[in-house]
């Protein structure tokens, strides 16, 4: 599965002006990293419900740029089946964060 949707990618870059694509991936980057630190308090605080919002903030984010491995990881999260503690999935969705923007970055010189 590639970081971000090349359907996704492709019409975001025809599509969009090149300042309006800007602000997009610098919104999507602010975002990203200001629902990650409610994940991770809400994770760290026993907060089952803050922890749920947040990663389906991440995935709602990551859904609208096409960033399909860090909208996976988000929806894993999100999963209460999926039992695996913050701290093992924080560095998971930070690194599809990171990869996500590299490529998005990527789509306009």
């Amino acid at each position: 599965m590639d970081t971000i949707n090349t359907e996704v990618a492709r019409q975001l870059a025809e599509e969009l002006p090149a300042s309006v694509l800007r602000s997009i991936i610098t919104t999507f980057e602010a975002d990203i990293g200001r629902l990650a630190q409610e994940l991770l308090a809400a994770g760290r605080a026993g907060n089952a419900e803050g922890y749920h919002r947040a990663a389906h903030s991440i995935a709602g984010a990551a859904s609208a740029v096409g960033a399909s491995r860090l909208e996976r990881e988000a929806r894993m999260a999100m999963n209460p089946a999926h039992h695996e503690p913050p701290h093992v999935v924080m560095p998971r969705l930070m690194l599809e964060a990171k990869a996500a923007i590299e490529a998005l970055r990527l789509l306009r010189p």
